[in-house]
């Protein structure tokens, strides 16, 4: 059996790995290609392309990649007939993987979207694609699997997957124990997983950290980047800083369970905090044209996963316009000063966590 797997960010490139293990463990024959980045590589996924190193985001970014979007697309193409994969599996990425199920669909190709793109919080009329361009959705979320099923699109509910990564999650116990003995309280500042994603939050991030220093001084700050690359990036921006901040990779899961609060870009690592039941604002700064788009398009009252999971707002969130360096520094400070709050959100997280794994 022949599957072609595609994932054009970092997080799907994550997805992407985690699927071709679990494939490989049930049927060491199956051949697996696609597009995606170093992750699924080293799971044993043939990359046609590293699309995930080519992550874009918003209307300008995309327009200004769509040539060789194009070329992309045809390297699919010619694969598709070349090898005649028996499946195509997509995860997220909707813009581009419109056209890539297009052209399988035309080549008689099923197609199976694997973590779906989340149209029913954004642009909803995109379900008529959803419907016309795939033959099944595996859903991460019960109400998701709802959602499509009411829109007649083929849907089945398999849990989230980082569900599976969290449950069977390692931490680093020395490097937590390491960071829990130094002084003061420490804070977590997670920027995303994205380029544009670390471009545009970064700075309301070091801002907001700066601010609440000034307020708390025992606070100190702990950096999840994502990769060696945003770790350059992040230093380069704090070269003058004197804040009393480090910047760690590949640690993200282990810095959220051992500082006090977060702040973090809005994505699926709400998820883990939830796991860890750590409180964060969530902040998803855009630039200002995306985010009078995105504003008429929502169709949510939230945009964090944790809270349309808990039908209320337990991480608070701001989209767009309305993410200042001084509105997260202000949740951030409220639990620095009101412990009682911060430890009353952590349980109700407990709570929400303990409903989703028992499920």
């Amino acid at each position: 059996m022949k599957i072609f797997i595609s994932a054009g960010e970092p997080s799907g490139d994550l997805h992407g790995s985690n699927l071709a293990k679990a494939l490989l463990a049930k049927n060491p024959t199956i051949e697996l290609f696609g597009f995606g980045g170093s992750k699924m590589q080293e799971a044993s996924c043939k990359l046609i392309y590293p699309l995930a190193d080519f992550a874009v985001m918003g209307l300008y970014q995309a327009l200004k990649a769509y040539p060789q979007f194009k070329k992309i697309l045809q390297l699919a193409i010619d694969h598709f007939a070349r090898c005649k994969p028996d499946v195509l599996v997509l995860i997220d990425y909707p813009g581009f993987h419109w056209h890539l199920a297009a052209a399988a669909k035309k080549l008689g190709i099923p197609v199976i979207y694997f973590v779906p793109p989340q149209i029913w919080a954004w642009a909803s009329w995109r379900v008529k694609k959803m419907r016309r361009l795939t033959d099944l959705v595996l859903c991460n979320f019960p109400f998701e699997e709802t959602w499509f099923k009411q829109n007649n699109v083929p849907a089945k509910l398999i849990g989230h997957p980082f569900y599976d990564q969290i449950l069977n999650q390692k931490l680093d116990e020395e490097f937590i124990a390491g960071e829990k003995s130094k002084p003061g309280l420490a804070i977590g500042l997670l920027p995303g997983s994205r380029n544009q994603e670390v471009a545009m939050n970064s700075e309301t991030l070091f801002r907001a950290a700066t601010l609440l220093n000034k307020q708390h001084p025992e606070t100190r700050f702990l950096v999840a980047a994502f990769s060696e690359a945003h770790k350059t990036t992040i230093l380069n921006k704090l070269k003058n800083t004197t804040l009393p901040i480090e910047v760690y990779t590949g640690k993200t899961p282990e810095i959220m369970n051992l500082v006090y609060a977060c702040a973090s870009v809005s994505g699926s690592v709400s998820l883990e905090l939830l796991a860890a039941q750590t409180p964060s604002a969530i902040i998803f700064q855009t630039s200002p044209l995306m985010s009078i788009a995105a504003r008429a398009l929502k169709n949510t009252p939230y945009i964090t996963l944790v809270n349309l999971l808990a039908g209320k707002e337990l991480f608070p969130e701001r989209f767009g316009y309305y993410c200042s360096s001084k509105w997260v520094f202000n949740q951030l400070s409220d639990w620095v000063k009101f412990p009682e709050k911060r430890n009353s959100l952590a349980q109700e997280l407990g709570v929400l966590k303990a409903s989703i794994i028992s499920a």
